[in-house]
């Protein structure tokens, strides 16, 4: 399996150049992702006075996400990773400068957003995962979980501050967050210029349809059941969540709380991601993956529950942000033991899978917690929820997969 060169085991992560370029490239397009998600459908709104069409551009952009998830993943591990890095910067530089000419020469439609909401899932859904399949060859594998979480900590500053910018930016001006973001953008795409990536490991299987190639990282997924066993409880736990959050949140209006204060919620939310994944890279030195997993779905099936006494915006911020901390750990560990199990030629697949199927979860949550919050009051939703991950808190526990601690076991 490829793995930094014993010269690169020697640098920590701060010093290592190429590590570096990629993290730094992708926290500016984080940052310009971010502020054009809040932006578009501002936009959209703008432009065609409808809510719902207004919903059709984020959608398209999660939809062209998922859809290109899995053949992402194959292109990945058959192209050149850097040079699809710098396809993706290039691609949205050109996109964001679009948005921005279109908006201020009022010249701006609702095709123009929608092909360039697809253009942006496309694109993420290409550069995650050859950023996670460069990284065991950015890295010594000892800094491997370090640089997972320190990656879990640039998304969630990522969304954060783009996200608070993107807003500010579009009320100063609606050409502003794209035009922000194409900037950051070139300098993204700059920086992976200078991007020196190890050579790969050949492939020991001759060159096969792109069809063959997804059914061979869908099967490598599949016959390891460590693989199986933690992407099932991602999945589940994800599901839930993001049922949850939607409903807090429903709950919190629905008892009056300010739309400043459940903002702020959710600032918490990412507040705690940030902070659990800087800790992670200690805590995953200390804790197995099967008590970090456990962890996790317990402390969130415990916490849940507490929502429904809680009837200030601050405080349950305060329990988002505790509820954040330890996903982080978790994460860290599967991710970093996923990708060094996994041969280089298969990694691309195998972190498009990853990101499918957290897709998936992401996108039923919400739909899951809108059902709940229309079928019973917004308590009720709440204990459901918290049911729901508590039995797979116990599941977890009790799996003799995770407690074996044996990611090479099929």
């Amino acid at each position: 399996m490829s793995t930094a060169t014993t010269e690169q085991a020697a640098v920590p992560l701060s010093r290592n150049r190429d590590y570096q370029l990629v993290w730094g490239s992708q926290a500016l397009t984080d940052f310009g992702v971010n502020a054009a998600t809040i932006a578009l459908p501002l936009l959209a709104l703008s432009v065609t006075g409808s809510a719902a069409r207004s919903g059709l551009v984020l959608a398209a952009a999660a939809g062209a996400r998922l859809a290109a998830g899995l053949p992402a993943g194959a292109l990945v591990d058959r192209w050149n990773r850097k040079a699809i890095m710098i396809g993706c910067a290039v691609a949205q530089t050109v996109t964001a400068a679009s948005l921005a000419a279109a908006v201020s020469s009022d010249l701006l439609t609702l095709a123009h957003l929608v092909v360039a909401a697809v253009v942006m899932g496309a694109c993420a859904a290409l550069f995650d995962p050859a950023e996670d399949a460069s990284l065991p060859n950015l890295v010594a594998a000892e800094q491997l979980a370090s640089a997972v979480a320190l990656k879990s900590a640039r998304v969630y500053l990522g969304q954060l501050t783009g996200t608070a910018a993107g807003g500010f930016l579009y009320a100063a001006a609606r050409a502003l967050p794209f035009a922000a973001g194409a900037a950051v953008h070139a300098v993204a795409c700059l920086g992976l210029l200078f991007l020196r990536l190890p050579g790969r490991e050949p492939s020991p299987a001759p060159a096969a349809g792109l069809g063959a190639d997804i059914g061979a990282g869908l099967r490598w997924v599949w016959q390891h059941r460590y693989i199986r066993v933690a992407m099932a409880c991602a999945v589940t736990l994800n599901l839930f969540f993001s049922a949850f959050y939607l409903v807090a949140i429903v709950l919190a209006a629905s008892r009056g709380v300010p739309s400043g204060q459940i903002g702020v919620m959710a600032a918490m939310l990412g507040a705690g991601g940030v902070v659990g994944a800087l800790l992670a890279p200690r805590l995953s030195q200390r804790l197995s993956a099967y008590t970090a997993i456990v962890s996790v779905f317990w402390i969130v099936a415990l916490l849940t529950p507490i929502a429904v006494v809680i009837h200030n915006g601050y405080l349950m911020g305060v329990l988002f942000f505790v509820m954040a901390l330890p996903a982080p750990t978790a994460t860290t560990i599967i991710v970093s033991r996923l990708l060094l199990l996994t041969p280089d030629h298969l990694r691309g697949r195998l972190s498009s899978v990853l990101g499918l199927t957290a897709g998936i979860a992401a996108t039923a949550g919400p739909v899951l917690g809108g059902a709940l919050a229309q079928a019973v009051t917004g308590g009720q939703a709440t204990l459901i929820c918290a049911a729901g991950v508590a039995v797979m808190a116990l599941v977890v526990t009790l799996s003799p997969t995770l407690r074996a601690g044996t990611p090479d076991q099929a």
